[in-house]
């Protein structure tokens, strides 16, 4: 090997172990930031000996970070479920806690019964008027709870839309940079990163699907097909709901023009946070209040007042009514309109007596008919009534027929099976997206030990590289002195 040979080579090598302790640097001080991968500079030898770097690359493993990315959605959409079964959970509580409709039910059976043992004790009748206001209270407060969670979860998923077209526009700048620069063959692994994390950002609320073209370029697709992003994003729509009446469906989440949730949608999202939260406004917080309402619906059947002269006249409102002056013909809203019959409550001018007697809608339904205090059949009727297995609305997902008490502590532990199956599958979700991460972060994050090990090795490259140069150096001066 000639002298001149020797010395392209050394210098060569210097400038290549330059380039890669500068990428070690840089791997070093991006280490522990978010999102980063590590870097490699790719070298590779030259006719005249030696060796350059060609290109500056990331370590990347698409199997693991697609892997992330849908256990990201995944996660995100189990997530938003939960916690709006939490926000449920605590406006109805126990069956056993005083507040709920099932122990305020039960409150009043149990001074209901009393009231039969003592017809003529007003204090008894009143204290069935307080407890059945408390129960109508419940009722109105838990509906309440519903539509502020429906409410509330309808402006959740707006910002949702707005954040994934936020987090498009900023992907359209850095996916513009990664294919120009890969066009002109520059570095633009800092970019590529930064594109993969808004795309982790884009899957909290969507699932995604991905293909890389040309120049690095890369489409989006939501796990449904739509297509979310190619070469420019597509618009994400919303509109929101002002009040939700009782099952009323929600407005769908568009993607340019494409319905992509609810039961109509053409390509539905199978995962993120739109699609858990458009669960919980559409489906679980809907059948919560459809029993709700069929309570309030089978309080007001349980307590009507019947036809006692044999006439036919039909069933009207007794102790409970929803204020139309009949029967609901539908239990829907009737959780939000239940409330205790004016004509029995003193505090509205009302008579006590009118619960044991009858005859709150008029001579036909009055039972006690010679006006005895003691008569205790109306009572009893009414004890008997809620006693009595109904039929309620299998839609209500805890069965066709069950008494009053029974239903109202199924509704109870429907919304706690609820809970506890998806808070279930949030925490397995979570710790897949956990296990998911680490293997990501094992396969293409930085290692600050191997770092640091690598620039140490490439420093003794650098230095024998000097040497080298430094000998040729003097072997030029011999030759020329010699040559003088």
């Amino acid at each position: 090997m000639s002298l001149s040979l020797a010395f392209n080579s050394a210098r060569s090598s210097l400038f290549s172990t330059a380039s890669q302790i500068e990428t070690t640097a840089r791997n070093i001080s991006g280490a522990g930031q978010a999102g980063t991968s590590r870097k490699i500079a790719v070298t590779t030898t030259v006719a005249e000996g030696g060796a350059t770097v060609v290109s500056v690359s990331r370590a990347s493993d698409n199997a693991l970070y697609m892997r992330m990315l849908s256990a990201t959605s995944r996660t995100a959409d189990r997530q938003a479920v939960l916690d709006g079964l939490q926000r449920l959970q605590t406006t109805v509580g126990d069956p056993e806690a005083d507040a709920s409709p099932a122990a305020r039910l039960g409150a009043l059976t149990d001074t209901l019964a009393q009231y039969a043992n003592a017809p003529d004790e007003p204090a008894i009748a009143s204290e069935v008027v307080v407890k059945a206001q408390y129960l109508a209270t419940a009722l109105n407060t838990a509906a309440d709870a519903v539509h502020t969670v429906r409410s509330d979860t309808d402006t959740s998923m707006a910002r949702s839309v707005a954040r994934v077209n936020d987090l498009l526009g900023q992907f359209e700048i850095e996916n513009t940079t990664v294919v120009r620069g890969t066009a002109q063959g520059a570095d633009v692994t800092d970019a590529m990163d930064r594109r993969d994390t808004l795309l982790a950002s884009i899957a909290e609320e969507m699932g995604v699907t991905t293909i890389s073209r040309g120049n690095n370029d890369m489409v989006i697709y939501t796990d449904g097909g739509t297509t979310l992003f190619e070469t420019r994003p597509r618009t994400v729509s919303f509109e929101t709901t002002p009040v939700f009446a009782a099952g009323m469906a929600g407005q769908s989440v568009m993607v340019d023009g494409v319905s992509v949730t609810g039961d109509g949608a053409t390509m539905a999202l199978r995962s993120g946070r739109l699609v858990g939260l458009a669960e919980l406004r559409d489906r679980t917080a809907v059948v919560f209040e459809s029993q709700l309402d069929q309570i309030a619906q089978g309080l007001m059947s349980a307590f009507a007042e019947v036809d006692h002269t044999g006439g036919g006249a039909p069933d009207m409102p007794g102790l409970f009514t929803d204020g139309s002056g009949a029967l609901p013909g539908t239990a829907t809203g009737a959780a939000s309109r239940i409330l205790v019959n004016a004509a029995v409550d003193p505090a509205q001018g009302g008579t006590l007596n009118l619960l044991r007697d009858g005859g709150i809608n008029g001579a036909a339904y009055s039972a006690n008919t010679t006006g005895a205090a003691s008569f205790a059949d109306e009572i009893r009727r009414l004890q008997a009534s809620v006693s009595a297995v109904r039929a309620f609305d299998p839609g209500s997902e805890i069965g066709s027929s069950a008494t009053m008490a029974d239903f109202s502590t199924a509704s109870v532990g429907w919304l706690e099976g609820e809970r506890k199956t998806v808070a279930a599958t949030a925490e397995s979700e979570t710790a897949l997206l956990a296990h998911a991460s680490d293997a990501l972060s094992n396969a293409t994050g930085i290692n600050m030990d191997d770092e640091y090990a690598r620039q140490l090795e490439l420093e003794r490259s650098y230095q024998a590289s000097s040497k080298l140069i430094a000998i040729i150096n003097d072997l030029f001066d011999t030759l020329l002195r010699a040559a003088d």
